[in-house]
């Protein structure tokens, strides 16, 4: 019987006439291509190779009014405040906007909301502030998009108020001197899936490129000097890599990366152990998005802002060994929140339970979204995860795609103070004497959706690629794929009936599963399985592997390696081939 809890999907291969088509495209890249939907050759050309993506800014509603007042108060020498947010998305959009306003002579300040004392957002108690201290013009980067009387409340302090923001659009766009969002239904810009940090680098282009024609001499800041911060803003943030500019936004960020000319950048490569030029979108995603989003989980998203904006090493070093280590105590925290509400869950014994609901007032709020998510990774459950308070708690809530968090929470509004989010990921703040009847609720909700399903995690398997098809010029082709990640995961391959040489147990707990794969006539193939442990009792013996292909470099050897994403025993196994 076969461990895996998960149900693999396979690709149906493409028609034989239409990869004819695909020339010069290998055909296992020409069929990652099909299972992405682009069933149009010319369209698979210009995702793989179209680098050059750079489509007007002022096609940005919004854009011309924001360019007009910034540059009056510019030359007016008027007190500005790059207003931000505490994630990746907000940081680099803070870093970046600062950068180029400083290049252009503007007095400028950042001003980031610290999570716990503020929240999300434009506030009216900050703006306030910000009125009294003297600021003129508040320039919002990767929020204020809803945020209707805050901006009110500010304009009647005397600010005025540039809104710079990707989010969806609520039913009243703010009245502020100028909103730049691409979702806005009568904005001509023809890309709407930029992240916060693609936004405001629209408004920077725009910025340098009128200050370009303005000038006789060069520029003190170049447009792709600041597309190292895009592409981090980007990939964090899981802007969709499906669409064009944000990939070739990514891509000639990861140059800029590579180049590591940025010294906070270099000192978070040190900090991780990592070598300028072989940064990849993946790193971002799991190495430096995670650090520079560790300091508003737990601290203050300032210093990842001080980081990025650092001038000298000695700084950012220091700057970049503190959010290193926040991010460890993130890994702890997240970790020991997951085990004890595991430990809860194992005690309860209530298999038919179909929603996990978790509260406790020592879950750090910074916390409770990362830990809801790894409890839908473990137990394929949608999953609630509150920080409670004295009066009033704030919970995370992550989901399956069975189950609509938002719409269930919808149904649950006359008990919350407020919520909102999307089908797979929500928030909400509730009084904690509603707390029981909310939890009753949205479990008999969970109840009446998903009773009766197969309840199991689906693995999408893009071709069957058997031993003697792995190779490092396929990988070498794969690498056109770049850059993988969120709406372009890297393909997922499987291999029927592999036969396991040698296995080993590593890792904290021996969680990860080390094999290597007879090949015929060839040296075996090295492949790691992570968090599959548990299947050392099955081996030796053939096996059916979904991986992805990857190149290894350790101690100065490359070789290729299966990142294995779950194994089942082949149908010879089982008796049936």
């Amino acid at each position: 019987m076969s461990i895996t809890s998960k149900r693999w999907l396979i690709a149906p291969p493409m028609p034989h006439t239409l990869l004819r088509q695909y020339r010069q495209i290998n055909p296992i890249v020409a069929q990652v291509l099909y299972n992405r939907g682009l069933k149009e050759p010319d369209a698979a050309y210009k995702f793989l190779y179209d680098r050059d993506v750079d489509t007007n800014p002022f096609l940005m509603k919004g854009i011309n009014q924001a360019v007009a007042r910034i540059r009056h108060a510019i030359k007016k020498q008027e007190s500005i405040v790059v207003y931000g947010d505490f994630d990746a998305d907000g940081v680099t959009s803070t870093a970046l906007l600062m950068q180029t306003l400083r290049a252009l002579g503007a007095v400028v300040k950042p001003y980031i909301p610290h999570r716990v004392d503020e929240g999300y957002g434009l506030n009216s108690k900050a703006l306030l502030k910000l009125a009294r201290a003297g600021v003129k013009l508040v320039i919002t980067v990767d929020c204020g998009i809803r945020s209707v009387e805050d901006v009110e409340d500010g304009k009647a302090a005397g600010l005025d108020i540039i809104i710079t923001d990707h989010h969806s659009i609520g039913p009243e766009i703010p009245n502020a001197l100028a909103v730049i969002n691409p979702k806005q239904v009568d904005c001509d810009y023809p890309e709407d899936m930029l992240a916060g940090v693609g936004v405001a680098y629209k408004l920077a282009q725009a910025l340098l490129r009128v200050e370009g024609n303005m000038r006789r001499n060069a520029l003190p800041l170049n447009e792709e000097d600041l597309l190292d911060l895009v592409a981090i803003g980007t990939v964090a943030d899981l802007a969709p890599l499906s669409r064009l500019e944000n990939r070739a936004l990514v891509r000639r960020g990861l140059q800029q990366i590579n180049l590591a000319r940025r010294p906070g950048l270099r000192a978070l490569l040190d900090v991780v152990d990592l070598e300028a030029g072989k940064v990849s979108a993946m790193t971002i995603g799991y190495m430096l998005g995670p650090r520079i989003n560790a300091a508003g989980r737990l601290g203050s998203a300032m210093t990842a802002y001080h980081l990025l904006a650092a001038a000298d090493m000695k700084q950012a070093t220091r700057l970049a060994e503190e959010l290193h280590e926040l991010n460890s105590q993130r890994q702890d925290l997240t970790r020991d929140a997951q085990d004890l509400i595991r430990e809860r869950i194992e005690a309860e014994a209530d298999d038919d339970n179909l929603l996990i609901f978790a509260a406790d007032p020592h879950f750090q709020p910074g916390i409770v979204g990362l830990v809801a998510g790894r409890l839908v990774e473990e137990f394929y459950r949608p999953a609630v995860v509150m920080e409670q308070g004295e009066d009033e708690s704030r919970a995370s809530c992550r989901s399956i795609p069975q189950f609509d968090i938002t719409q269930a929470l919808d149904q649950c509004a006359d008990l919350l103070v407020r919520h909102g989010g999307h089908a797979q990921a929500a928030g909400f703040t509730v009084l904690n004497k509603n707390v029981p009847d909310l939890m009753q609720r949205l479990v008999g909700l969970a109840q009446q959706t998903l009773a009766g399903q197969e309840l199991k995690p689906t693995l999408e398997i893009d071709a069957e690629v058997d031993t003697n098809h792995v190779s490092e010029h396929l990988l070498e082709e794969l690498q056109h794929l770049e850059p993988t990640g969120y709406m372009n995961a890297a393909p997922v391959f499987m291999m029927r009936n592999a036969y396991i040489l040698e296995w080993r147990l590593v890792g904290r707990d021996n969680r990860h599963l080390k094999l290597k794969v007879a090949r015929a006539g060839r040296p075996p193939l090295d492949a790691i399985g992570f968090g599959l442990g548990e299947w050392a009792a099955q081996l030796p013996g053939h096996v059916d592997l979904a991986y992805q292909l990857e190149l290894n470099e350790w101690n100065g050897r490359r070789n290729l390696q299966l990142n294995v994403q779950d194994i089942r025993l082949s149908e010879s196994a089982n008796g049936s081939a």
